[in-house]
Parts: C-alpha cells; sequence; structure tokens
C-alpha cells in the first residue's frame, strides 16, 4: 500500500511491491496507478528465497506509466540457479514490444465473482466500461467465465492462506531461536489468527490442497485458450474506508470473510501462476479509483502490456492526481 501511494502521489515514479494474492494490484487499483504481476518465475526470488508457499508470490513494481513497468520489467528479468520455477526467456524486450499495437485479441469478460461473493456496482460497471473501450479499439469482446468450483475455492483458499502467515511466523521464530506460540504474541491479531488456523493444518492437507489448486490452474489455463486475455474487475469493492480490515475490531474469522470479497478476483492468477495487471480506468462518482484486471496467458506478459500503453493511449490517466501530491 505504502507503494502504491508513493506512486500515486508523484514522490517515485515507480516503486517495488510483492504479490501473493494480489497485493501489487489490489494498491494499483485503489491508488489510480498500473501495476503488473508477471508470470511465476519471471522475476526470481533468489538468492534469499526459493518457492514462497506453493509458488503463489511475485514480485515486480507499481507505476505511473505502462513504459516504466515494462522498462523495469527488462531490467529485473530472469532466474539464478537453484530457482524451483522459471518461466521461458522472452523473445524482445518488453519496452520494444508496448511501441507496436495488439493485434486483434478475443478479449473475455466476467463480472460476477466466482467466489459467490458480492460485486459492488462501481466495479461492475467499470468492467462493462472497460469491455466497450476495448471494443471501440478494435478487440473481439464476449462475455464467459471460467468453470470453477467456487465454494470449494472458497474453502481450501482460507486455509491456503493461513499457511502464509503461518510458515513467515515459524520461520521468524526459528531464526530468532523461539517458539513460534511464543513469537505469534507479537503480531497483528489477523495475523494471530491465521497462525491459530495455519498451525492445525496438517502437511498431508497442505500437499492435497495445493494439488488441488494446480488441477484449477489448468482450468483457467484451458480457458485462455479460447480468449487471449481475461477482463475482470480488480477488487470486488471500490478503496474501503480505514478500519474495514480490522482485526481487534471485527475477528479475525469476519475479516477472512471481507478480504475474499474483497479479493474475489486477483487470487486466481497466484494460484495458477499467470500474468496479471490492474488497470486505472474508471473512477467513483466520489473520486476514487476502481482498477479493471487484465489476466493473460503463461508467459504472455507482451500481450498484456501492448493492451495497456494502447489502453493508456485510448484514456490516459497521468494528469490525475490525488489531493496530496508531491508536485503540489
Amino acid at each position: 500500500g505504502g507503494a502504491g501511494a508513493a506512486v500515486a502521489a508523484g514522490i517515485v515514479p515507480a516503486a517495488h511491491g510483492g504479490d501473493g494474492a494480489g497485493s501489487i494490484r489490489i494498491p494499483a487499483s485503489c491508488c489510480g496507478v498500473f501495476g503488473l504481476k508477471p508470470s511465476r518465475g519471471r522475476i526470481t526470488l533468489g538468492p534469499d528465497l526459493g518457492d514462497s508457499t506453493g509458488g503463489i508470490v511475485n514480485e515486480h513494481v507499481l507505476s505511473r506509466s505502462v513504459r516504466d513497468s515494462a522498462a523495469l520489467l527488462d531490467a529485473t528479468q530472469g532466474s539464478m540457479p537453484g530457482d524451483p520455477y522459471t518461466a521461458p526467456s522472452p523473445s524482445g524486450r518488453y519496452a520494444d514490444a508496448i511501441r507496436m499495437k495488439p493485434r486483434r485479441l478475443r478479449i473475455g469478460f466476467t463480472t460476477a465473482s466466482l467466489l459467490g461473493t458480492a460485486v459492488d456496482p462501481d466495479c461492475v460497471a467499470a468492467t462493462i466500461d472497460t469491455a466497450r473501450l476495448c471494443e471501440s479499439l478494435g478487440h473481439e469482446v464476449v462475455e464467459c467465465t471460467p468453470t470453477i468450483d467456487g465454494e470449494t475455492y472458497n474453502t481450501l483458499y482460507k486455509r491456503f492462506w493461513a499457511m502464509t502467515a503461518t510458515r513467515a511466523i515459524t520461520a521468524l521464530a526459528r531464526n530468532r531461536g523461539e517458539t513460534p506460540s511464543v513469537l505469534v504474541g507479537e503480531v497483528e491479531s489477523f495475523n494471530q489468527y491465521l497462525y491459530g488456523v495455519g498451525s492445525r493444518i496438517s502437511a498431508a492437507d497442505y500437499l492435497v490442497d495445493l494439488n488441488w489448486f494446480h488441477t484449477t490452474g489448468r482450468t483457467l489455463a484451458n480457458f485462455l485458450l479460447d480468449v487471449d486475455v481475461w477482463l475482470t474487475p480488480t477488487l470486488g469493492t471500490p478503496p474501503p474506508e480505514l478500519g474495514h480490515f480490522d482485526a481487534d475490531r471485527h475477528g479475525g474469522e469476519a475479516v477472512m470473510e471481507r478480504f475474499l470479497e474483497f479479493l474475489a478476483f486477483t487470487t486466481f492468477a497466484n494460484m495458477a501462476g499467470l500474468p496479471a495487471m490492474s488497470m486505472p480506468l474508471s473512477w467513483t462518482a466520489d473520486g476514487l479509483p476502481v482498477g479493471t484486471q487484465f489476466t493473460g496467458r503463461f508467459d504472455d506478459e507482451a500481450t498484456l502490456l501492448q493492451l495497456a500503453a494502447q489502453l493508456e493511449e485510448a484514456r490516459p490517466w497521468a494528469q490525475r492526481r490525488p489531493a496530496v501530491h508531491a508536485a503540489e
């Protein structure tokens, strides 16, 4: 969130982000900037990390422009010896790719949550508006939805995400020579809740759940054989008010449900290892940014970036500034 705010406020042109459930695309949507999560293995997590909870984490930047995101991806993409996941080397520079207009794309769009959660009308309207914009640029746009068991996804994702906090707390405690049960008392309430859930999950359950998510990734990959990119809202709601995710106030379980409604569209790309981007093309009547998300085929960041550059030219956003800005 701090990275997105710094970019939106004009403090820096781009800032680093790590994305395990949407944490590049979420602040990009909430701050009105551009955010791309690359394919799994596009940018190494080395030398300190290999895998971070089932390969869901990717790193890149939030940026004011598509150009800067493409240039930084050129500078940082690549693997290191020992990486458990690698993406194929790109055929050319992303900075060169965005200078060419994309071919006529077949774009599938979805406005309903696959998890069965509510979607705010502003997020639906932004997606439909973006679909029309894409159509006006010559792309074929069709309404379609991948077939995913949303109820099972919902149930398993709650367990899977709990393991991220459990892993981190356990690793930190080991490095400090402490027991996790002692260290967990030093973290925020929601992370305490996640640790409580995750510490009751067996290794066998984790591996079975991971295999289910990998199978779901194949479903999404097959869906993307019929369309070039998949358009959805980035988030289920516009930016929420402070305190909306406060576990001290609402309780850990209630906050988890709020997260699932908020992140109804971002986590699929993480689980499947697909590239996805949030574009700042819409705003609410109150002036809050509402991102729209495009998910692409594995190893096809070039198509996403070409489309992003075309949309940026058609509907520029760089001139939009928040009330607090470094240039003011």
